[in-house]
């Protein structure tokens, strides 16, 4: 499978990322192995993750997804060396002083992601959120100081806009490291945030950029039609804003093209997001085999120009 550089980190991706927020939430440790094996067997080679996977979900603390992937690793004897792996910092934990992106707090943070996923380094170490507390110039030392350990190999960011991430890259001009990857919400219904200001900044400054929601919390896919149909997902609360004349306009469109392939509305959504300019790969999240398997479909679907122009709505 061909292979995209994530911007001037030296490490590269195939078209698909694995959304690891999943693991150890609706997905147990057996069935996330199996998912996680057949991702790699399909060719793809970058897995997604952060330290606050999944606290949101009752009886659980952050770290359960770092927790089931180094699990795996550790089950799967030179698994590590096949894999890029991404975990982030800065998500509010829910207990005092673990958050944010403080250099105390990454210094105590980075270890526990290490000891979690059974690894002595970090391929892509993500800021998750901005942090107006703490100055961009302390939380960049703080990584150098991990660049220069070893413990981390690449530095990015997520959430930032163009004003935020302008600013962090002209810091690197002062000795301090540089983001080389951005990580944006981006999809075909969530499009404003990134489109614009952020994409040109990108593209001029050869960032990699990975989406995430690549799949608008599964709208994307068609499944969902009304309210009746949430019962099918644990995202009901986020798949509510996306039921409106232009969400439904969207699934029309998918269908229409995904017809014309012979592909799933989901493929066609993703595929519509590894062809846009300056977009590295899609981050999509997989509760069962037969995702895995979509998303490679996903990786070999060519959009046409007459396809794009029906998707731009």
């Amino acid at each position: 499978m061909i292979r995209r550089p994530l911007g001037p980190s030296g490490l590269t991706t195939a078209p698909v990322v694995f959304g690891g927020n999943v693991l150890g939430w609706t997905v147990d440790e057996p069935t996330g192995f199996a998912i996680l094996d057949a991702f790699v067997d399909h060719g793809f080679n970058a897995i997604d993750t952060a330290d606050v996977y999944s606290n949101w979900a009752p009886g659980n603390h952050g770290g359960e997804s770092e927790t089931l992937i180094g699990r795996w690793l550790k089950a799967r004897p030179g698994m590590r060396e096949r894999v890029t792996i991404f975990t982030k910092v800065g998500s509010d934990l829910g207990r005092p002083g673990e958050k944010g992106l403080s250099a105390g707090w990454i210094t105590r943070a980075v270890e526990s992601s290490l000891r979690r996923l059974q690894t002595d380094v970090i391929d892509l170490y993500f800021s998750h959120w901005p942090d107006a507390e703490t100055p961009q110039e302390e939380t960049l030392s703080a990584f150098a100081t991990l660049l220069a350990s070893g413990k981390v190999r690449a530095i990015g960011a997520s959430n930032l806009d163009a004003g935020q991430l302008r600013a962090a890259l002209e810091l690197s001009q002062k000795g301090l490291p540089r983001y080389q990857v951005l990580q944006p919400e981006y999809n075909l219904y969530d499009r404003a945030s990134f489109e614009g200001p952020l994409q040109d900044l990108c593209r001029d400054q050869g960032l990699g950029v990975v989406t995430y929601f690549s799949l608008a919390s599964g709208f994307l896919s068609g499944k969902y039609l009304s309210e009746a149909d949430f019962a099918q997902s644990v995202r009901a609360e986020d798949i509510a804003k996306y039921l409106t004349p232009r969400g439904f306009a969207i699934l029309d469109a998918l269908q229409e093209v995904a017809g014309r392939h012979g592909a799933q509305p989901s493929e066609v959504a993703l595929a519509w997001v590894m062809a846009q300019p300056g977009v590295t790969a899609p981050i999509a999240s997989a509760t069962k085999l037969a995702h895995v398997t979509s998303f490679a479909r996903a990786a070999e679907l060519r959009l046409t120009a007459e396809d794009l122009i029906r998707l731009a709505l």
